[in-house]
């Protein structure tokens, strides 16, 4: 078992998306893609999870912060470095998730809440829907 127990009415549905993601620290693009993985989560916003094609790893600090979760495994995060300015832990990864989530290994996803901004198709992802949650 990795972490809590599981619920059985918990589930995830991963979908490849064509719509245009991009993820902002002020005005420098730190990530831009048509090549999303759209993550939906029982009881937690969509997440949009981006290539490492096409992220700018150059801003990109690899933090000590982990975190597991049940369905997915563990996750390692990196804090944002802009300019003077440290987002801290902004972005995680599944680097090597569990089997039935292979299909978000080594992308990543970003907190909308720490960054100025996350868009798709130039409006603003939405951050929670009624009732939803952060993911931890």
């Amino acid at each position: 078992m990795v972490a809590h127990p599981r619920d059985p009415d918990h589930r995830i549905d991963v979908r490849s998306s064509s719509r245009e993601v991009r993820a902002f620290v002020d005005s420098e693009i730190i990530a831009k893609t048509h090549r999303a993985l759209c993550l939906f989560e029982t009881r937690h916003p969509t997440r949009y999870y981006i290539p490492p094609d096409d992220v700018r790893r150059e801003f990109l600090i690899p933090s000590r912060k982990t975190s597991v979760c049940p369905y997915k495994g563990t996750a390692s995060y990196w804090s944002l470095r802009v300019g003077d300015r440290v987002i801290e832990d902004a972005v995680w990864a599944y680097l090597d998730p569990l089997p039935e989530r292979a299909d978000i290994k080594g992308y990543f996803c970003f907190y909308p809440e720490k960054l100025s901004r996350l868009d798709v198709e130039g409006e603003p992802a939405t951050q929670a829907a009624p009732g939803q949650g952060i993911e931890r």
